[in-house]
């Protein structure tokens, strides 16, 4: 599946209409992965990770998208006598950004040390023309306060947790807040259950930056545990949802080789998704 001859002028746009509930793919090199191939060439592979899926973890022998790429690239590269690394050593893939164990959504990957480079510092310029760009479908709880608007806040990262800093409180506090910003958009409010369909789009790439934000200007994420509040809580355990109700649904860069617009499209598969019809 190559596709890296796309010329500058041509956008390269997929959308995934079908996977299956589970995230299994039953055909091909696939076999049994969780992690749901979208797109490969020779640069990059573009993934689908359902939620309750870590994209990689430090347990050892424990699956997550992470090993199941790298042993998916071994075996095809196996069959297609493709070059190898030698001896034990390790297929490479290049991590160039993660999703939270309970989010589903896209992911990009590295094939070459060339294509991590390049696809990284896209990656720090989400907010600029040519960078990054990735929305996310949630379902908040209540009614928001606004149908649309922006968020920034000052992050830091403690004990598995993003808490949310005052900036008087960070100011000479001798601790490592950074900024986060993301937008949202309200496509579609619930009368029962009190819920809402929201459309946001990063600006910031932060720890948990979605659902701390998000919780923190009062609308919390349906399924989500860590962050969430008594009321998101009780209706997600109502409703029966596992998962936080937030998927990574759209995906854009520039491909590292040939320079062409990248555009990924996924439906949510989480059952938080299924009452709304604007998706």
């Amino acid at each position: 599946m190559d596709e890296a001859e796309d010329s500058r002028e041509k956008v390269k746009r997929i959308q995934v209409q079908h996977h299956d509930e589970e995230g299994w793919l039953q055909s091909g090199e696939t076999g049994n992965m969780k992690t749901e191939l979208i797109y490969e060439d020779r640069e990059i592979l573009v993934v689908y990770k359902p939620a309750g899926f870590a994209t990689q973890t430090a347990g050892i022998g424990q699956a997550d998208v992470v090993s199941e790429l790298k042993n998916y690239i071994w075996q095809t590269d196996r069959k297609t006598e493709q070059t190898k690394p030698a001896g034990n050593t390790q297929p490479y893939l290049g991590v160039i950004h993660r999703l939270d164990q309970p989010v589903e959504g896209l992911l990009v990957f590295a094939r070459n040390a060339r294509a991590a480079a390049h696809l990284s510092r896209q990656l720090q310029r989400q907010d600029a023309e040519g960078g990054f760009c990735k929305c996310y479908y949630a379902v908040v709880c209540g009614r928001p306060p606004e149908l649309e608007g922006r968020l920034e806040d000052y992050l830091r990262k403690r004990d598995g947790r993003a808490e949310i800093m005052e900036l008087s409180s960070k100011e000479g506090s001798g601790w490592e807040a950074r900024r986060a910003c993301l937008r949202y958009r309200i496509l579609q409010i619930l009368d029962r259950p009190e819920i809402a369909l929201a459309d946001i789009r990063l600006e910031t790439g932060r720890f948990h930056q979605i659902r701390a934000q998000m919780a923190h200007g009062g609308m919390a994420l349906l399924g989500d545990r860590k962050y969430g509040d008594d009321k998101s809580l009780r209706i997600g355990g109502e409703l029966d949802i596992q998962n936080a109700a937030l998927c990574a649904y759209r995906l854009e860069f520039v491909h590292p080789v040939s320079g062409g617009k990248m555009e990924f499209q996924v439906k949510p598969g989480g059952k938080a998704f299924s009452f709304f019809s604007q998706l």
